[in-house]
């Protein structure tokens, strides 16, 4: 496996700090010969009555009443939801130890984990957590750490090249178009709006300038990330918006925007044939989302009895169609036509399709690549360095 680990978005550099050169005495080694010190939290061996309610943080989306009212009347928990917009806003709310739950990304759950915020869990107490969970979601990074689970798959999805067919009249199979210069849709291109943007200029570097020795996206020395920036503040000149999920639809159907990274549901959701995406054979970045119980959840056998439902291959994959993105039970692609349909859409099963995807990961000084002899970049030296691009 070329990449296994997962989502930050925003993560503080508190966090760059508390992982950096980091080890577990007794931890399990992982990608890059990392090792990472987590704070010791009891698992639950056993499961006892459930309580009267669970309280969990989620996007929008993850909790939705059908759902709740069905898991209310079979376990007895009253499910009361709160909805967060981003993942920064998901860790501050978990560290008020007001919430049972998270539907946390992979930009929020290294930070919970390592802040001691969640719990390991159990999965013989999720029988849902089964074989049909896709390979490709277990054992990562970014919710499994020394032997531990922390996390309960929900969905991924990959960053792709969207397109205005119209307009970019051949399908494009490189990332050149929205990097080079001399691209001839310069004013008219979609970046996302993050520091770990910066990772997707890596990725395009790996391959235009192989000579510059990046083997992990997520993992520069000072040379490396200076020619990401220095790309990315070419490809300034030539960037019409950048986005968020609430402006990336509006920008393309608006004309704004014909070409620029998106997301497979953000671009499903402009409802014309017109746009198209594609994966560029540079690979790019992703996303995934797992369920995480708090450390001290007040309600944690209801939190466990609702990682169960969840997981289940029926409500799974609801969760998976409402939101966008590929679904954790690959069960659920064989339960209809439409399910089928979906799953094909997202690349579900696909494990060759996302082996091309190096989900989001937080930067951190010791290098996620292996190396020994050169001290890699922070979360805080990209954020650094992504002010210096925008300006």
């Amino acid at each position: 496996m070329k990449k296994i680990l997962a989502v930050p978005a925003a993560a503080a550099a508190a966090l760059a700090l508390a992982l950096t050169g980091c080890a577990s005495e007794a931890g399990t080694e992982a990608a890059g010969g990392l090792q990472i010190d987590v704070p010791d939290i009891a698992m639950m061996d056993k499961l006892g009555d459930n309580e009267k309610e669970v309280n969990i943080l989620a996007w929008s989306g993850f909790v939705e009443p059908a759902w709740s009212e069905a898991f209310t009347q079979e376990t007895g928990c009253t499910v009361n939801r709160k909805v967060f917009a981003t993942s920064d806003e998901a860790v501050q709310l978990m560290r008020t130890g007001e919430y049972d739950l998270v539907s946390a990304s992979g930009d929020a759950s290294l930070r919970l984990i390592v802040d001691g915020n969640v719990q390991p869990l159990n999965t013989e107490l999720i029988p849902n957590f089964s074989d049909d969970i896709v390979p490709g979601m277990k054992g990562q990074l970014y919710d499994t750490l020394n032997g531990n689970v922390y996390g309960i798959p929900i969905g991924r999805g990959a960053n792709i090249l969207e397109y205005n067919s119209e307009v970019v009249t051949e399908t494009p199979d490189s990332w050149s178009v929205v990097w080079e210069k001399d691209s001839p849709y310069a004013g008219k291109i979609a970046a996302y709006d993050s520091p770990i943007y910066i990772a997707e200029a890596a990725v395009y570097l790996m391959s235009s300038q192989p000579d510059l020795g990046i083997k992990n996206p997520y993992a520069l020395d000072e040379k490396q990330l200076k020619a990401a920036t220095d790309l990315l503040k070419q490809q300034n000149a030539m960037v019409s918006e950048y986005w968020s999920p609430a402006t990336n639809i509006s920008s393309f159907t608006g004309g704004n925007s014909v070409v620029g990274t998106s997301w497979e549901v953000l671009r499903k959701a402009t409802a014309d044939e017109k746009f198209k995406s594609v994966l560029p054979k540079e690979g790019g970045t992703g996303w995934s989302d797992a369920w995480m119980l708090a450390a001290d959840a007040k309600n944690p056998n209801c939190g466990y009895a609702w990682m169960d439902y969840t997981s289940s291959p029926k409500v799974n994959g609801a969760i998976a169609m409402n939101f966008g993105m590929a679904p954790a039970n690959a069960a659920f692609c064989d339960m209809s036509d439409e399910a089928k349909a979906h799953c094909d859409y997202y690349n579900a099963t696909d494990e060759e399709y996302f082996k091309n995807v190096w989900f989001w990961t937080t930067p951190i000084d010791q290098c996620l690549d292996g190396r020994t002899d050169v001290k890699c970049t922070n979360y805080q030296d990209w954020t650094n360095a992504w002010a210096t691009v925008k300006g």
